[in-house]
């Protein structure tokens, strides 16, 4: 299969890429590189464009005769979303919107959307089902599901095929340490205490230590990039046109902060200094998925369940890149 990857050059793209690559199908990624890496695709597939630019959208799609997108080109930082919300919208709504209408006019009727678990802000049941009510608390997730409103009106206008996939917190890199998370500034848990290990920041901040969970802080679903890429390619390949459905992807599996920085010193034998302070506005106490519809639907099962696995492999990376992809 033909696929354009759209933020390919980023961090769960990037690895998207690949395993689509290793799965045989001919990948082309097309990414601004704004806030991906050139350094992380291959270079001879990849297009650097706008995704605003309708036209080039689907010059791309006819000229490489593209069959599938898979789409995760959008911005996901949530308090980027509250300061900024105007860069969201016109981000992740606006030219997703133009990428569907390239995608139209240029016949491509199949997509892989990348969603989130912040759609469904804070849940009233634990572990959360695709049944949960959809009530974001902030732009970011309002943003995804805006977008996913539209994909459905989509698909029961237009005939388009898609899968949402709502994943939760993406971590860890490929076990080789060739590939893995480079952002800036850096928002998410994991790289963040790696960094303390490496001597680039001197303690990582615990925001709050009094929600009602057994040691007081926020437990989330830490799934594999690996994982979430496989489960990617899966759902593409059982994805037909008019076809649709929304999956959760995590591991059913939630681990506290406290538990995650404690695998970090277990892991890089670094001591670590933790401090605690406020809690941040909108942070769920917890957040873990019930996966078990997209591990039926797509035979999909997540292979790193153990949190020491996953930071294990998101420690080789740092430690071989420890300025990311600059080094």
């Amino acid at each position: 299969m033909r696929v354009l990857v759209t933020g390919g050059a980023g961090y769960i793209g990037s690895h998207a890429v690949r395993w689509l690559s290793s799965a045989g199908h001919d990948v082309w990624v097309f990414d601004n590189l704004g806030r991906g890496h050139r350094q992380a695709v291959p270079p001879d597939r990849l297009i650097v464009g706008e995704l605003a630019d309708r036209a080039a959208v689907e010059q791309v799609l006819r000229t490489r005769r593209v069959d599938a997108v898979m789409h995760f080109a959008a911005f996901a930082l949530v308090g980027e979303s509250v300061a900024e919300p105007a860069l969201y919208y016109a981000n992740n709504v606006l030219c997703t919107l133009t990428l569907l209408d390239a995608m139209r006019a240029a016949g491509v009727s199949r997509i892989v959307f990348s969603s989130t678990t912040a759609t469904y802000g804070v849940p009233q049941t634990i572990p959360i089902t695709e049944e949960e009510r959809q009530a974001p608390i902030n732009p970011y997730g309002f943003t995804k599901l805006v977008m996913e409103r539209a994909l459905e009106d989509y698909s029961h206008a237009y005939g388009l095929g898609y899968a949402a996939l709502r994943y939760f917190n993406a971590a860890g890199a490929t076990p080789s340490g060739d590939l893995g998370e480079d952002h800036d500034p850096e928002t998410h848990l994991i790289p963040i205490v790696l960094q303390v290990a490496l001597g680039q920041r001197p303690q990582v901040t615990i925001f709050g230590d009094d929600y009602p969970t057994p040691d007081g802080t926020c437990i989330r679903d830490y799934v594999h990039v690996d994982d979430l890429a496989d489960a990617h390619v899966k759902a593409l390949e059982r994805l037909g046109p008019g076809s649709q459905f929304k999956l959760n992807l995590g591991t059913g599996r939630g681990y506290s902060v406290r538990e995650v920085i404690e695998a970090c010193r277990r892991v890089t034998g670094h001591a670590i200094p933790a401090t605690v302070g406020d809690r941040r506005p909108g942070d769920p106490p917890e957040l873990v998925a019930d996966s078990r519809r997209a591990q039926a639907m797509l035979h999909w099962t997540p292979r790193y369940t153990a949190i020491d696995d996953i930071v294990r492999t998101a420690w080789t990376w740092h430690r071989k890149h420890p300025h990311g992809f600059g080094d």
